[in-house]
């Protein structure tokens, strides 16, 4: 039989928390901070269904902390109705750049000394093309409120898609190890990355000797899982399609919420009806009870292209020929040619680990100074002369014979 836990106080993320030492007192959100996190809880639900509303239908694991934080760094230099709508997509409301800054870096703040028992790491990075200029009230902007690393490099050196995965990979504890694509896109100027790295450990940890493999029913049928146990006093709560219970990490500053549908419920329309007020209605529904918490052991990655999926939350003018990020390079031509978000996550007896990096590339519409021709893949050649055009010879090479 699983060892029961001892009754717990469900506690506010942004309140109280206790340690051997006595009680230990977070600091309340600013008011713009609330407005920040109200926002940026409308637009995670809205990413979210949008992200599985455009996938397979298989898993999918998002951080909308690691796109907020990208875009939020872009939008420093998005101007006219390209500002405007990434302003609607981000929920971002009445705040001014301003506040939307010093709510960013305080958060920021907050959230990674949040709790002593819990690593939460935010790291921020801005790579430019060597040579192309960027306004310096834009990179003073990112390195003062996002504390980003910022670094030119010369995106034709091969080397430079390393470095930038190089960066990912440390700041991710090596879960993620690269988000960058070499041979880098001539026209693409700008990599703007955030990278998040989480592990906690349960507050109650489930036992291991409890878990036992058992039959997991999926959409593609039934498979064997090693199912964990624990047994306790828990915050739960039920309704007519869920039951959710609150797993407490550490000093219960953070937790996890496991929502189930119940049987004939579609998990999909039950994303399709989460909302910023439904999940305050929830969480405000939760009351300990003893409860019976059966998990399985997982490890998953995953990764998309959230192009269509922004655009559909309103910000498309950013990824136009008509993007204005002139706050970034008054006559750069830039536009946003692709946000890429790769995530991974390892939930087992002792806790969670989960990592996060999203990158914004920012690219021109203008042909670059630098050409770069990559001959590493079948090519066609022609040999003739200057004066007739006469073609001399011709041909096409698909395997190049090794020295």
């Amino acid at each position: 039989m699983p060892k029961k836990i001892p009754i717990m106080v469900v506690l506010s993320i942004f309140a109280f928390g206790c340690t051997g030492d006595g009680e230990r007192v977070v600091r309340d959100l600013t008011e713009n901070e609330h407005k920040l996190v109200a926002g940026s809880n409308v637009f995670g639900f809205g990413l979210m269904k949008e992200v599985v509303a455009q996938s397979d239908g298989g898993n999918v694991f998002i951080s909308p902390l690691s796109v907020s934080c990208a875009l939020g760094m872009t939008y420093n230099g998005a101007r006219g109705s390209t500002e405007e709508g990434m302003r609607l997509a981000l929920e971002y409301g009445d705040l001014t750049t301003g506040e939307i800054n010093q709510s960013y870096r305080d958060l920021i703040d907050l959230l990674t000394g949040l709790d002593p028992k819990v690593s939460m790491e935010i790291a921020n990075s801005v790579w430019v093309r060597e040579g192309f200029e960027v306004l310096q009230a834009f990179i003073d902007l990112n390195q003062t409120y996002f504390d980003a690393v910022v670094e030119n490099l010369d995106f034709d050196d091969p080397s430079a898609a390393d470095t930038m995965n190089a960066w990912v990979a440390d700041k991710t504890h090596d879960k993620i190890d690269s988000i960058v694509e070499p041979p880098i896109d001539p026209l693409t100027v700008m990599f703007l990355i955030n990278a998040i790295y989480f592990k906690g450990t349960w507050t109650y940890r489930f036992d291991p000797a409890d878990t036992q493999p058992d039959t997991f029913h999926g959409p593609a049928g039934d498979e064997t899982v090693q199912l964990m146990h624990l047994q306790g006093d828990l915050p739960c709560y039920a309704t007519e399609t869920f039951l959710a219970v609150d797993l407490p990490y550490g000093d219960e500053m953070f937790s996890m919420t496991v929502i189930l549908p119940k049987s004939g419920v579609d998990i999909d329309a039950l994303v399709a009806e989460l909302d910023s007020d439904s999940w305050a209605d929830w969480l405000a529904g939760f009351a300990v009870r003893e409860a019976d918490v059966f998990l399985p052991r997982f490890e998953l990655e995953f990764g998309s292209s959230l192009n269509d999926v922004l655009s559909a939350l309103g910000m498309g003018a950013a990824f136009s020929a008509g993007a204005d990020f002139t706050g970034i390079n008054p006559a750069g031509e830039l536009y946003i040619s692709n946000v890429k978000h790769k995530t991974y996550v390892k939930v087992d007896e002792e806790g969670t680990e989960a990592a996060a990096v999203t990158s914004v590339e920012v690219s021109n519409l203008s042909i670059s100074n630098s050409f770069t021709l990559r001959a590493d893949r079948p090519f066609l050649f022609i040999i003739h002369d200057a004066h007739s055009k006469a073609l001399l010879f011709m041909g096409k090479m698909v395997d190049p014979p090794s020295e």
